[in-house]
């Protein structure tokens, strides 16, 4: 039986890549998202027959959805291997002018949605005795970003503490949890954040002079969902160009 890997937030954009990707590589893929219809149509597109390919509503703020996803995976595949935790809000909302509804809403999507899925994910593949877990963070967790708002580097910052929390708990069990920090991405949720005139500076400031390739980022995502990956965890995996060494 081939293994199965869930993906959060991954009817578009980099979750859609990464699907796309693990799906390729051999895995039977569980596609969620807010919106259960694009959700569908993007597993239709992975596999219109749904023997490899499952679609799925999953709100990540809501633990409920967690439980209720991995029921369905288990009535469906009788397994689930592995969790990418990638939906995420980002908005740039410059930080004086933040919310509290807006910072609450950046943190419960970002944040809380990757302990949820660690929580109810992490808790079924330790009972069962091995599990892979890749959570997304971001460049901005790590230099405090640069187009994107203060709420949503905060969240992504604290990605990379809560992956280190989680791989110590779940290492024991044989369950890894890494992390991934992307740079700004050629994607079209980039190139709409950032206007064309402060996107051009952006690049001109990027050590390797371009945007980020999301395939490699979600090939790096299958690396570290493979069984052979057993001695990595905790780790965060930088892909940024260059703007942030270590």
């Amino acid at each position: 039986m081939s293994q199965v890997a869930l993906v959060t937030g991954a009817a578009q954009g980099l979750g859609n890549i990464i699907a796309g990707q693990l799906h390729a590589a051999g895995y039977k893929v569980v596609v969620t998202d807010c919106s259960e219809e694009l959700a569908r149509e993007a597993a239709g597109r992975l596999d219109a027959s749904g023997a490899t390919a499952l679609g799925l509503k999953l709100d990540v703020t809501r633990k409920e959805d967690f439980e209720q996803a991995l029921g369905a995976v288990l009535q469906q595949w009788g397994a689930v291997h592995v969790l990418v935790n990638n939906a995420a809000l980002t908005k740039a909302t410059p930080v004086m002018q933040i919310t509290a509804e807006e910072f609450d809403q950046v943190l419960a999507v970002n944040l809380r949605g990757t302990l949820f899925g660690c929580q109810v994910f992490g808790a079924h593949m330790a009972a069962a005795g091995y599990g892979r877990i890749v959570n997304l963070a971001s460049l901005a967790g790590q230099n405090g970003g640069t187009a994107s708002g203060a709420h949503y580097g905060s969240s992504k910052g604290a990605i990379l503490t809560l992956s280190k929390i989680f791989a110590r708990e779940l290492a024991p069990s044989n369950v890894t949890v890494n992390a991934i920090a992307p740079g700004p991405m050629e994607l079209p949720s980039v190139r709409a954040l950032v206007p064309p005139d402060r996107l051009e500076k952006l690049i001109e400031g990027i050590p390797v002079r371009r945007l980020g390739n999301p395939k490699f980022v979600a090939d790096l995502v299958v690396m570290l969902a493979s069984p052979d990956a057993d001695f990595t965890t905790g780790a965060t995996w930088d892909v940024n160009g260059g703007l942030f060494m270590r």
